[in-house]
């Protein structure tokens, strides 16, 4: 996390740089030595994220050339075909539409699923009686870790034109559908479901970081007549900003990355005109037909796209709050 206006410190004047000097190499070594066992334990995850999140970036290359499963990605017999799968992509048919549907689906999302677990931690925070405390927060964190097939069959079940949704809404006096077979109906399922998933989990974070908040600013917010609301809005809010603005860049960073394997699970023919989005094209394109430069194409432009909405929201809140990833 980066502040702006921080100032720092300047080196003394007429003194070598830090660490090119004997020194300074002796200082670094005896770093990794008392901390031997720091890197020790770091050093599977980096391992693995080298592996499973940068290794595989070099496959990347069969986006430019029509590439053939079992083939080497350099040799004589290899086909460049430059931007075409990309160009291809972008004048696709269904280009419009799977850009559409994952702009809405993500805006669903941001805009009714960010607040929760944010508005959940303040408030679960504020419970006094511990063991109730205790049930609630185990029991938002359940549905996180529930199969996204189960999550799947509990949707189309209770959404069905038997399910409990659609009985409920006709004891209300509404109609009696299929509301998973209906287009208009999808991105709402989908957003729900999402957020009732998720929300618990990501609530760790804020609950955390409510939790290392210095209970004296508490007491003086208290003795200068300050009741529950007021604590909230002026200690534990301004304490929770560093953490809600890096959270609101990664959200806007993952802008066009959306949950495609419940909505594998979930749409059907009949909801797919609001319910393809990327990743499904991705995977229809790339892996059921066999195209795998086309997909690797559309994965590509995808990155891309999601990495300048990281750097202009990054720029955005280190502008208007001082605080960003950088």
């Amino acid at each position: 996390m980066h502040k702006k206006n921080q100032e720092l410190p300047l080196p003394a004047q007429g003194g070598k740089k830090r660490g090119t000097s004997p020194a300074g190499q002796r200082g670094l070594s005896r770093d990794a030595r008392e901390n031997l066992q720091l890197y020790s334990i770091l050093l599977p995850t980096a391992i693995l994220i080298i592996v499973f999140m940068y290794a595989p970036m070099f496959g990347l290359v069969i986006g430019f050339q029509n590439y053939v499963p079992g083939a080497s990605f350099f040799g004589k017999d290899v086909e460049w075909v430059g931007l075409k799968h990309f160009i291809d992509f972008v004048n696709s048919y269904y280009f419009k539409r799977i850009m559409r549907n994952t702009v809405i689906l993500n805006l669903l999302n941001l805009v009714m699923g960010f607040w929760v677990p944010i508005v959940f931690a303040l408030l679960l925070n504020e419970v006094r009686a511990r063991g109730f405390k205790k049930f609630v927060q185990t029991a938002s964190y359940l549905p996180y870790f529930i199969s996204s097939v189960v999550v799947a069959g509990m949707v189309i079940s209770f959404t069905g034109s038997d399910g409990i949704v659609s009985r409920l809404i006709s004891a209300l006096g509404g109609e009696t559908a299929a509301w998973i077979t209906k287009a208009d109906a999808f991105p709402w399922i989908f957003t729900i479901t999402r957020v009732w998933q998720s929300f618990g989990w990501s609530s760790i974070l804020y609950l955390s970081t409510i939790s290392s908040i210095d209970p004296g600013l508490y007491e003086a917010a208290e003795m200068d007549g300050a009741n529950r609301f007021h604590k909230i809005w002026h200690v534990t809010i301004p304490h929770m900003l560093p953490l809600v603005v890096i959270q609101l860049i990664l959200a806007i960073g993952s802008m066009l990355s959306v949950s495609s394997e419940l909505i594998l699970l979930l749409y059907n023919p009949s909801t797919r005109s609001t319910a393809d989005v990327i990743g499904t094209y991705v995977y229809r394109e790339g892996l059921l037909a066999g195209n795998f430069s086309s997909g690797t194409a559309a994965g590509l432009i995808v990155s891309l796209i999601n990495l300048g909405l990281t750097v202009i929201a990054n720029a955005f809140c280190r502008k208007f709050t001082d605080y960003a990833l950088w």
